[in-house]
């Protein structure tokens, strides 16, 4: 790859300034979760008496929280009108799915294990703000064998609010002692971008994630990278 197409993959600028935290969605950016959320969707809805929606619809309904997740298969739509009874009945069925399915497809992203080594190796501060809740996101973290590299697991019923709101970011800066303006979100959708603009921190995304189909440079991001592991040299 050539300069000018490196800088037009990475968007608008070719470094970073030096953060003093760094603070990482979780699904769509770190791990491919799909495979299991796909799963326990398509575990669920028989039981609902409706079809499977297989894993590739999954993929473009997943990073607003299990909840969306879940009114989104029954729907059958991004945006649908769900009955309220029917939507409490699947929410239970999901979850038991799921408690039990939180890790067994889920895979790391290419180059995450080496980010996660080298940020910890120079003493970065470095935390984990995802909209998942809680008792799936630590699980998840533990049997991936990366919950320790993280100072601070903010999920999604952690606080009030979540992403795109820019609590969980700026709880996470104040636990942690980093100044937002000297802070970095990295993240895989538009809900993470519009967070760390709002939070004041800088925004950097990855390629692969799950952003509803739309590309994430729509969402004006500092710098999209294809592998997590580039941040290594935009800055260090």
């Amino acid at each position: 790859m050539n300069s000018d197409s490196h800088c037009k993959q990475l968007g608008s600028r070719s470094r970073l300034a030096k953060p003093e935290l760094v603070l990482i969605d979780l699904d769509g950016t770190l791990v491919d979760s799909v495979p299991d959320l796909a799963y326990c969707v398509d575990q669920m809805l028989p039981r609902l008496g409706l079809p499977p929606r297989g894993e590739a619809a999954v993929r473009n309904w997943v990073g607003n929280g299990v909840d969306k997740l879940i009114q989104r298969a029954i729907g059958n739509a991004l945006n649908p009108e769900v009955d309220e009874a029917l939507f409490l009945q699947g929410q239970k069925l999901f979850t038991e799915l799921y408690l039990e399915n939180n890790s067994k497809r889920s895979r790391l992203y290419p180059g995450v294990m080496e980010a996660l080594v080298w940020l910890t190796e120079n003493d970065y501060a470095v935390g984990c703000v995802t909209n998942k809740a809680e008792k799936f996101t630590l699980p998840l973290l533990e049997s991936l064998q990366i919950k320790d590299y993280f100072s601070i697991v903010v999920a999604g019923d952690t606080l009030a609010e979540k992403k795109p709101h820019p609590q969980p970011l700026l709880h996470a800066a104040s636990v942690l002692g980093a100044r937002p303006e000297h802070s970095l979100m990295v993240g895989d959708s538009r809900h993470d971008v519009k967070a760390a603009r709002a939070a004041g921190f800088q925004a950097m995304c990855v390629s692969y994630g799950y952003n509803h189909g739309e590309d994430i440079r729509e969402a004006g991001p500092d710098i999209v990278v294809d592998r997590l592991d580039e941040i290594i040299k935009l800055i260090g």
